[in-house]
């Protein structure tokens, strides 16, 4: 009899364990278009940032970053569950928690995203929109020099949070052994089989991705000049000026 119970819970605790450390769905796929498609704009945004004779390829990339962050704030309300804002809206009391338990190396284990990852998401969505505000305005001749000083602090805060980010990234996947950047790209992550999501919406990623290449080519064209506001030139302000008179 006491053979019996122990093989039942040597089996139970066997399976529990297989479960847990399955792979399970934890990002969609429009999640992850999303975080790459962001990166690689910021990225190529910033490094096309002082050069005159790529500023055509500036502004394309600061508006696909505009656009994608504001696709990611309607995900974020009607996305799968690990993608939606209030999975991971922490109290401070459990950021401070998390951080004393990555102080310890022994960081506490999150399916979706942890309390650090958390405030930098909402940072560099915030910080996100004021770097689109302040560079369209400057793109307009909008506000004069402050707007566009406002543009380059934001940008410079936003490289600085994406380093911390990365590095919380790294830290995190050595302590728990677990390759976060490679969960980005695949979407799964080890966990029980019931936490994962049931659907990856391919076809809203694939539309997302779809929607990004066609504006690259739309405005690479020159057909997007049809619809989008175009710079005010210096022979535009003379006649603007010249009408209010």
């Amino acid at each position: 009899m006491n053979t019996s119970i122990t093989s039942t819970s040597a089996a139970g605790g066997a399976s529990r364990a297989a479960d847990t450390a399955a792979t399970v769905r934890v990002w969609d796929v429009p999640t992850r278009v999303f975080h790459w498609s962001f990166a690689l704009c910021f990225a190529g945004a910033w490094l096309t940032s002082d050069s005159e004779r790529l500023r055509d390829l500036h502004v394309m990339l600061g508006y696909t970053f505009a656009g994608l962050a504001v696709f990611r704030l309607l995900w974020g309300l009607v996305g799968t569950r690990y993608a939606r804002f209030a999975s991971f809206i922490y109290s401070p009391r459990e950021l401070v928690s998390y951080l004393k338990s990555l102080l310890a190396m022994k960081p506490r284990h999150y399916l979706g995203h942890n309390p650090a990852g958390a405030i930098a998401i909402f940072a560099m969505l915030g910080l996100g929109a004021l770097i689109a505000l302040s560079g369209f305005a400057t793109y307009q001749d909008i506000g004069g020099e402050w707007l566009e000083e406002l543009h380059e602090v934001a940008a410079s805060t936003m490289l600085a949070i994406v380093f911390v980010h990365i590095a919380g990234v790294i830290v995190s996947s050595l302590l728990h052994r677990e390759n976060l950047a490679r969960a980005m790209l695949t979407g799964r992550k080890s966990g029980a089989s019931t936490e994962g999501i049931r659907h990856a919406h391919r076809t809203v990623g694939a539309v997302l991705l779809v929607a990004v290449l066609g504006f690259w080519f739309a405005y690479q064209s020159g057909a997007a000049d049809a619809w989008l506001p175009q710079p005010i030139t210096t022979a535009d302000a003379r006649d603007r000026h010249h009408d209010d008179d």
